[in-house]
């Protein structure tokens, strides 16, 4: 079996319902303290503990209301709602570690660059460089319209205006202050030499933004890029800018595709193939023996909701599927995300299978689309190799069941006996975020879409 390095990736949200749906009923589960400081500070000791590159920390900006229309069984189940701003949690986080990375996720479509790139920076700053920000351009239509708009704007548009955003962001980042503008100079009594610091005077399609960066330079400057985008339009904005990359599918063919495109893109925007970290979604549930780790699931299961996970799958995929019974054959459902979904569930599947709109739901309410693994650490470990091996993928995106849970389990089983096959990070190279993940300094390599706008570049000259 494969010897390639595994990477870890928690995957959570600020709210009590992420990805498993209605195990915050669940005794052991902790997720109704996300509004409590001390959960997030607890979950990232644990984490750095177990070696993980960094804690993803997923958001949205509105209530899933394909269910039904409305928002109530989303309110009801606590279906990513209430859910807090991710950003608040992260210098908490960072005060009690030394080396666990943050991907905080925010969108380019309800938010001006000027101000968020000021926010960025300050946590880059305050984490000593382990900061990355996961780029969304919003697919809930409640979002939009709390934003004063009827309706999300069209898919690739939404895209467009990413472009710029990032476009602006880059050039704030990275155009704005030379390296050595401030000087700090007591004598002189000159802090920051002006001469240095260049206004970015940008004026497009949809952002003017003419001044400076308002921070000087922090040690990455611009935060490591993370994207998910599936879509070409997705993949073609990830290939540009992307420096780790989540996808997410519950077969090791849809992964294999999802990551051969990924990297056939990046090669095609000039990068390395492997210029960006690839992580797959998964769900861990471990014990001491397999038997254990099996009716661990089933006891997770017994708390688990059907309509709540259906909530978060209409929402994903624009269907309502409240309008179905639970035993209506899946055949039945109208959209072809939904039948994509269920195609790429039946590679992993028992031949033979009857497929409704329940099975839909038994499939997804721990873990979501991603695959969940379950097993002793042996089986477990086994199985990631096999991803890896298989998938091409750098390493996994791990959602939880119940939290911190989950996380404890994979730290005390799963990492020690990928430490011992010598597959797992012992512990953790000096460092920003982007030198850990590539090896490769802290600053964004030549060859990546915003090394273009630094000062004296020929995007910048231009």
């Amino acid at each position: 079996m494969s010897q390639r390095p595994i990477r870890f990736n928690a995957f959570d949200m600020s709210c009590v319902g992420h990805i498993s749906s209605g195990l915050w009923r669940h005794p052991d589960d902790q997720a109704h303290r996300y509004t409590d400081i001390s959960y997030w500070t607890e979950l990232a000791k644990l984490l750095e503990r177990g070696v993980f590159d960094g804690i993803f920390i997923a958001d949205v900006l509105g209530t899933y209301d394909v269910y039904g229309g409305t928002a109530d069984a989303a309110i009801r189940h606590g279906s990513q709602v209430p859910v807090t701003d991710p950003l608040l949690t992260v210098s908490a986080m960072a005060a009690v570690t030394e080396h666990l990375g943050f991907g905080i996720t925010a969108g380019t479509a309800y938010e001006h660059p000027y101000p968020f790139a000021r926010r960025l920076s300050t946590l880059d700053h305050l984490t000593k460089g382990r900061v990355g920000w996961n780029v969304v351009t919003g697919y809930l239509p409640s979002a939009a319209r709390n934003m004063g708009h009827d309706d999300q704007l069209e898919h690739d548009q939404r895209y467009d205006i990413a472009d710029e955003y990032l476009e602006v962001l880059y050039k704030l980042w990275e155009g704005s202050w030379e390296d050595d503008a401030v000087l700090r100079d007591r004598e002189s009594g000159v802090f920051t030499d002006p001469a240095k610091v260049h206004a970015i005077e940008h004026e497009g399609a949809h952002f003017k933004v003419p001044g400076i960066h308002l921070v000087e330079p922090s040690p990455q400057r611009t935060p490591v890029i993370y994207q998910a985008g599936a879509s070409s339009r997705g993949i073609a904005f990830a290939a540009e800018n992307a420096e780790a990359i989540f996808v997410a599918a519950p077969s090791k063919r849809a992964v294999a595709s999802q990551v051969r495109q990924l990297r056939d893109a990046l090669e095609a925007a000039g990068r390395d193939r492997y210029a960006a970290r690839i992580y797959a979604m998964a769900t861990v549930i471990v014990a001491e023996t397999p038997e254990a780790a099996r009716a661990k699931e089933q006891e997770y299961l017994s708390y688990a909701s059907d309509e709540a996970a259906l909530v978060l799958m209409s929402g994903w995929m624009g269907a309502d599927l409240s309008q179905y019974d639970l035993d209506d054959p899946i055949g039945d459902v109208q959209s072809n995300a939904i039948q994509s979904l269920v195609t790429s569930l039946r590679e992993e599947a028992d031949a033979g299978e009857t497929w409704t709109v329940r099975t839909l739901a038994e499939r997804g309410k721990i873990g979501g689309f991603g695959v969940r693994i379950v097993g002793s650490a042996e089986e477990v470990a086994d199985q990631l190799q096999t991803w890896v091996e298989e998938t091409d993928v750098d390493g996994f995106n791990l959602s939880y069941a119940i939290t911190p849970g989950t996380f404890e389990d994979i730290v005390e089983f799963v990492v020690p006996e990928l430490q011992r096959r010598g597959v797992y990070p012992t512990s953790y190279e000096e460092g920003t975020l982007r030198h850990r993940l590539h090896g490769r300094g802290d600053r964004l390599p030549d060859e990546h879409r915003g090394a273009n706008y630094r000062i004296g570049s020929r995007v910048a000259a231009g």
